[in-house]
């Protein structure tokens, strides 16, 4: 059996998922043609949590990819490479998505939290990964670059909330000084 040297490549991942306690998707994102189709996507993340929701473990191979994963109150989140990715690369990665949100939402990741903050997920997943590149890894710089993305939104594009949060935000600050 002749080995052969795999070439030098940036760590990537091929998917993210994060699934309810039911196994429907909240999200997922999918940044190969593994799974091409909406049904065969479906169908793996059926798969994936009926194989890992009973379990303890935070580490499973599925289908010649691995898969790294932690559960929080209603939610799972899921990590998927290669086979030949670097199991420790994919830990990081779901540990800086968890702790920036949790970071994010004041320590309450769970469901309603995570459907009522969906944009602050987008742009936290998008400053950890490219196009299945890892770019980071740290979660404070995550949760920063999301925290400055979100204080560029002009004022005709936020939302009620986001306005009168920021009206307290003004008013706190100009009654503290």
């Amino acid at each position: 059996m002749k080995m052969e040297a795999l070439e030098p490549t940036l760590y990537t991942v091929k998917a993210l998922l994060i699934l309810d306690n039911d196994g429907e998707r909240i999200l997922a994102k999918y940044y190969d043609s593994t799974y091409p189709s909406v049904k065969e996507q479906k169908a793996f993340e059926k798969n994936i949590f009926t194989k890992t929701h009973r379990t303890d473990s935070e580490i499973a191979l599925l289908e010649g990819l691995t898969v790294v994963y932690k559960s929080n109150i209603d939610l799972y989140f899921y990590v998927i490479g290669s086979s030949h990715e670097n199991e420790l690369m994919l830990v990081a990665v779901l540990n800086c998505l968890f702790d920036a949100l949790s970071q994010m939402f004041r320590r309450n990741v769970e469901k309603r939290a995570l459907l009522d903050n969906m944009e602050g997920l987008f742009l936290a997943i998008d400053e950890i990964v490219d196009g299945g590149v890892i770019l980071e890894s740290d979660s404070q710089q995550v949760v920063q670059r999301v925290a400055l993305r979100a204080d560029d939104i002009p004022l005709t594009e936020q939302t009620v909330a986001q306005v009168l949060q920021s009206a307290k935000d003004q008013i706190k600050w100009s009654l503290l000084r």
